[in-house]
């Protein structure tokens, strides 16, 4: 398998767990950007195609997601990331969504 092979299987994965919907050509169209939409939130998926201990997060995909979103008139961004193929995935997001994401919580308990 490819790498761009692991990278879709990835994107699928976080679409179908986010309720969201893969961007064709992995958001590589001029107005169409990022991996996944869901919502008010623009995906951007990092696969590994072997385990790894640590994923290094450049600032710059968090700086490139986040205006991407702007662009596509997205509220969040976040960047999906994995550790081993078809592992468990992790989202990195930003204060304001963490913040929004604990006011739910809180409202559940």
């Amino acid at each position: 398998m490819n790498t761009r092979q692991y990278s879709n299987r990835h994107e699928k994965s976080v679409a179908k767990a986010t309720g969201g919907k893969r961007q064709a050509n992995s958001g590589a169209t001029p107005f169409r950007k990022g991996d996944v939409i869901s919502g008010p939130v623009l995906i951007e998926c990092k696969t590994q195609i072997t385990e790894k201990q640590s994923v290094s997060i450049p600032r710059a995909w968090i700086e490139k997601n986040r205006e991407e979103a702007f662009a596509m008139g997205k509220r969040y961004s976040a960047i999906a990331f994995n550790f081993l193929q078809n592992g468990e995935n992790f989202y990195i997001i930003d204060e304001q969504m963490f913040i929004r994401l604990l006011e739910v919580l809180k409202e559940d308990e």
